[in-house]
């Protein structure tokens, strides 16, 4: 066993790892922030994201896909 794999998932992650998550820039992930639109945590200063969070973000905006065939 490896280090890392002895280590727990990240409950929260920083702005940098949420935005590579999302695969945006830092700057759209403020302006995403800022508007309100993703889910977020401060403490602090700091501006965090849980995973899940984002992942549920992404699945109320898909379009398209067999889903939408059935309409």
């Amino acid at each position: 066993m490896t280090v890392t794999e002895l280590q727990p998932p990240s409950i929260l992650i920083d702005v940098r790892s949420a935005a590579r998550t999302l695969g945006i820039s830092p700057r759209l992930l403020w302006s995403l922030t800022n508007d309100g639109e993703l889910p977020h945590v401060r403490i602090g200063r700091r501006v965090l994201y849980s995973p899940a969070d984002l992942a549920a973000w992404i699945e109320r905006r898909k379009v398209g896909g067999p889903a939408s065939l059935e309409s």
